[in-house]
């Protein structure tokens, strides 16, 4: 097979036993108190304004007004600390190993998340990825507004359109390749790929997975 296989990672919930945007958040708004009622009242504006346009609950709730004012240049730093320093520790054993067996096959390691771009490059050299793919514009400077206008967001079905250009950009078939997610928001890109393993997966998954035949595994922390 070689390198005509890739293996798509999901991030939270899957190869990370932890939220790694989360923990971005949290640790801005501890080193700036003030951002803690900037960011809900931004979050909760940016909530609601999506919702007036027709989009989805699960969808409006994932805005970025929680990094609202803050500068991407601040977040690459804080990222960069937290992937080591904390959320490396976040990955469980299952997940280092499966990703040692899919090198030892010369598969490409590709991450696709909805984490904010900073942080999900950061978790991407900590697992030593070929590729990764979050949610950012092309080009980040300045500071950030809280909207995803203009970004890539791989996030639901946002996933099936990055995998599949992926794919077509290095030659690799889907069918032989291998999706990996955790909620039923990730089975979209799973999907693509002829073995798709849901990894501890949410209730809805499971059942999904049972209902498609996918493999089920189970990494503790």
């Amino acid at each position: 097979m070689g390198t005509d296989v890739a293996a798509y990672f999901d991030l939270d919930g899957t190869l990370l036993n932890a939220s790694s945007e989360k923990t971005l958040a949290a640790h801005l708004a501890r080193n700036r108190p003030w951002r803690i009622p900037w960011g809900t009242i931004a979050w909760t504006a940016g909530f609601l304004t999506n919702l007036l346009r027709g989009r989805a609950v699960y969808d409006a709730a994932r805005n970025r007004g929680h990094f609202s004012l803050a500068s991407w240049e601040v977040l690459e730093r804080y990222s960069n600390q937290l992937a080591e320093e904390r959320l490396r520790a976040r990955v469980p054993q299952q997940a280092w190993d499966r990703l040692d067996w899919h090198r030892q096959q010369g598969h490409r390691l590709v991450l696709v998340t909805a984490t904010v771009a900073p942080m999900a490059e950061a978790m991407a050299r900590v697992l030593s990825m070929d590729e990764v793919y979050g949610c950012g514009p092309a080009v980040r400077t300045g500071r950030l507004s809280g909207s995803e206008r203009g970004w890539s967001v791989p996030r639901r079905k946002g996933k099936v359109p990055v995998v599949q250009a992926d794919a077509k950009a290095n030659g690799h078939d889907l069918s032989a390749c291998y999706g990996y997610g955790n909620t039923l928001a990730d089975s979209w890109f799973m999907a693509l790929c002829g073995h798709a393993i849901a990894v501890s997966p949410e209730g809805s998954l499971r059942r999904h997975a049972e209902s498609n035949g996918w493999d089920i595994v189970d990494w503790s922390s």
